[in-house]
């Protein structure tokens, strides 16, 4: 369904793919993607720049297939679409499901991310919360961890045990040179209202 080299944000602007385009029903990762296609910061706080990027996006609107959740996975394996904006490891379970399909980071850079487990401050039971992240840290946990939701792992001890083809490949592990380009979503603080009321604005259009 694609016959074009996949390197760029500027494919899921391309009307060649009218309609076989899912973006996702999410502020931070749709008006990011517009924000390193213009080459901008996915934490700008530009009113210019956003309003840029909501531009752009209205501009796509009329292309894309539908704004979507985590139905996005279950879709391109089905091939109801050409071209999809995916978490990686969702990427990983697609392509797992269906081998003709592939994933890239465009060149522009995307974000970087990290989950985390915390205890409330307030936790009852923060000795028993301690325990469970203990569990979590086990190599033989981490691992399996990993193996069953296809994102990568910090625990060096589980990465070292995963087959290496899963090490070397870059849709779990990207290298130096792809992160190069990338950013880290950061708190927008009280300039998130911006970016709540320019996402509202570009589902308005439709």
């Amino acid at each position: 369904m694609v016959d074009d080299e996949v390197d760029s944000w500027e494919i899921l602007w391309d009307e060649k793919y009218s309609k076989r385009i899912f973006m996702y029903d999410s502020l931070r990762d749709s008006i990011g993607a517009a924000l390193k296609r213009l080459g901008y910061s996915l934490n700008t706080k530009s009113p210019d720049e956003l309003s840029e990027a909501k531009r752009i996006l209205m501009e796509q609107m009329p292309i894309v297939r539908a704004y979507v959740g985590d139905s996005v996975k279950h879709s391109m394996i089905g091939r109801e679409a050409a071209l999809a904006l995916v978490y990686s490891g969702d990427a990983m379970f697609c392509i797992e499901e269906n081998d003709a399909l592939a994933y890239a980071v465009p060149k522009e850079g995307s974000n970087v991310w990290y989950d985390a487990v915390v205890i409330p401050k307030a936790a009852k039971h923060k000795r028993e919360a301690e325990q469970f992240i203990n569990f979590l840290c086990d190599p033989e946990i981490a691992l399996m961890n990993t193996e069953y939701i296809g994102y990568s792992t910090v625990n060096t001890a589980a990465y070292e045990m995963l087959p290496e083809e899963t090490r070397n490949d870059p849709v779990y592990w990207p290298s130096d040179e792809i992160f190069y380009n990338c950013e880290t979503f950061l708190d927008l603080g009280e300039f998130l209202a911006e970016y709540n009321k320019a996402w509202t604005e570009v589902l308005a259009s439709k």
